[in-house]
């Protein structure tokens, strides 16, 4: 049994679905791609038992079908160099050795019996949402760098899509760093909520294509399931209750500076150097129309200090922070200013974009640190 496809679609294809394998399987077949071939289609699965995703290549040309598995890593490398062309893969139903032909070479590998390939487990009964792949990439990328990796309280480990009547909140946060980022243009018509764990979001962040396509996602407690033309992908949400919040976010905040985005980020990153190397603390100073960041390392001996132009009237204020956390939220805010926010030197600042749309609000919010005078 042969077919034949794109060898630049297929290995498109393979390098999307292999982030879903696991670098250790306790079930040796979970180190393979499941293949189908079918009327026109072939389907690739990858899975590590939690996380499954299927893909599909169209077929030009095939005589017959068959299901089978590979080695995931031994076909990838095989396809890895071969430019844009027909590869035509042969099959023998009763051996499995698997060979490929292209137009500078062929190559042979050994494939096996797929009926020991744990079956996906499809969402029912679920609830559904609409969204287009470009808002929830935007959703994940500002959200992403705030989750945390804690053992302990689980849920802080992925990002809560918070759906309400007439828009989508996503919210990461790890306790010390927090984005919410509200979205107005799209109206879910429910209320609830689930909690997309940092793998599977890693995992979207790669293969979703940035454009107006719609991407429908069915989720239940416990499972859900995302839908694009060509991917399929199931997966465990992670249960418990998202934190509130709202709570930890100062409503009161008397402190405001406009700073040029680009300009603190180049300074952030100048002075960076010169914090403390276990800590990162960076004090920031708001002056009349100036701000003033300062890092030092008494450990060695060094200290560097940076002065920016800002639009700021009011009291003087020291607040410390991450210097490195800093950088992160300048570097994924997109505006050419942000509006940096205070309330006094042991609560929260929130950091937002000066310019952003009413349809998609964008706040981050930093736990302030120790400065000592």
């Amino acid at each position: 049994m042969y077919f034949k496809v794109s060898s630049t679609a297929l290995m498109s294809r393979l390098a999307n679905t292999s982030k879903v394998l696991a670098s250790k399987n306790a079930m040796s077949i979970l180190d393979c791609f499941f293949i189908e071939v079918n009327e026109g289609e072939l389907r690739v699965t990858a899975s590590d038992s939690e996380k499954c995703m299927i893909t599909t290549v169209p077929v030009l040309e095939q005589d017959g079908t068959m299901n089978f598995c590979v080695q995931a890593k031994t076909l990838m490398d095989s396809l890895r160099s071969i430019p844009e062309q027909p590869l035509v893969l042969d099959i023998n139903p009763n051996t499995y050795e698997l060979h490929g032909k292209h137009n500078s070479g062929q190559f042979s590998i050994m494939a096996q019996e797929s009926s020991a390939y744990p079956e996906a487990r499809p969402v029912t009964d679920s609830n559904i949402l609409e969204i287009p792949a470009n808002i929830m990439l935007n959703g994940i990328n500002r959200c992403i760098f705030a989750t945390a990796n804690d053992e302990v309280r689980l849920v802080m480990n992925g990002i809560y899509c918070d759906l309400k009547q007439d828009h989508i909140i996503f919210v990461g946060t790890d306790g010390r760093k927090l984005v919410r980022n509200t979205v107005r243009s799209i109206m879910p018509n429910a209320e609830g909520g689930f909690i997309l764990p940092k793998k599977v979001a890693t995992i979207l962040k790669n293969v979703l294509a940035k454009d107006d396509t719609t991407i429908i996602i069915r989720y239940t407690n416990d499972r859900a399931t995302i839908e694009t033309a060509d991917m399929t992908m199931h997966f465990s949400l992670i249960e418990g209750n998202y934190p509130n919040y709202n709570a930890v976010i100062p409503q009161y905040n008397p402190y405001r500076a406009t700073i040029d985005r680009q300009a603190l980020e180049n300074a952030l990153k100048r002075v960076s150097v010169f914090c403390n190397q276990s800590s990162g603390l960076v004090k920031v100073e708001l002056t009349h129309n100036q701000l003033r960041l300062t890092g030092q390392d008494t450990d060695y001996s060094t200290s560097g200090e940076e002065y920016l132009s800002c639009d700021y009237n009011n009291n003087n204020i020291a607040i410390g922070f991450s210097c490195q956390f800093l950088i992160e939220i300048c570097n994924i805010l997109e505006s050419e200013s942000v509006i940096l926010e205070l309330a006094d030197p042991s609560r929260p600042g929130i950091v937002m974009p000066a310019d952003e749309s009413a349809d998609d609000e964008l706040l981050m919010l930093l736990m302030p640190m120790r400065v000592e005078d």
